[in-house]
């Protein structure tokens, strides 16, 4: 493509038309997402904190200055601590993200031991699409087995973690997936083939 007014054009239609389809699908895929666990009123002391952040903020950063704050669930009290990973290889665009974080305590807490397993391993790093994979398994583990105490989540989690320790390098998110299928069908959850763990 010619570097001209119109090659740039194009170029920025086609950017702008890759940004709608990413929305659209991410918009698609949420349709499935359990319902966050902590209300939004609940939250309403936190944005007052989030303001002190300067964003983008990685993980370490916020930990370092609101990781004390702690927040409500139907069930416990988290803080912000238990469900960020202190690490600077993960960053926060907006305060929205952090919301977004925040409001499933449950996968976020295992996805901060998975993130900070994965700061162990010198040779890899976990890429974006990598974790968005984790997260979507714990979601999917989430929506499958809500009344029973995120068992699925811990021993996922635990998987992960311990897979990392002894392999030295990360499960493929295929593995994952495929081990949170075992993980159900040995306890009786009925998992659909359309299903994100159907695999």
């Amino acid at each position: 493509m010619a570097d001209d007014k119109s090659g740039r054009e194009k170029q920025a239609r086609n950017a702008d038309k890759r940004q709608r389809v990413r929305d659209i699908a991410a918009e698609l895929e949420r349709w499935d997402e359990t319902e966050p666990e902590i209300d939004t009123a609940a939250l309403a002391e936190f944005d007052s904190d989030l303001d002190s952040l300067d964003f983008p903020a990685t993980g370490a950063e916020i930990v370092g200055r609101i990781g004390d704050r702690e927040v409500e669930a139907a069930d416990s009290m988290y803080t912000v601590e238990e469900l960020v990973p202190e690490t600077d290889a993960l960053t926060f665009d907006s305060p929205s993200t952090l919301r977004v974080r925040v409001q499933r305590p449950t996968v976020a807490a295992a996805m901060k031991r998975v993130v900070e397993a994965s700061e162990q391993l010198s040779s890899t790093d976990l890429s974006e699409s990598q974790r968005e994979a984790y997260e979507k398994t714990f979601r999917a583990l989430k929506a499958i087995d809500a009344d029973d105490d995120d068992e699925g989540i811990q021993a996922i989690s635990d998987w992960i973690v311990d897979w990392i320790r002894d392999e030295e390098i990360l499960p493929g998110s295929r593995a994952v997936r495929r081990q949170a299928a075992k993980f159900c069908r040995s306890n009786g959850y009925e998992i659909q083939n359309d299903n994100w763990l159907g695999i």
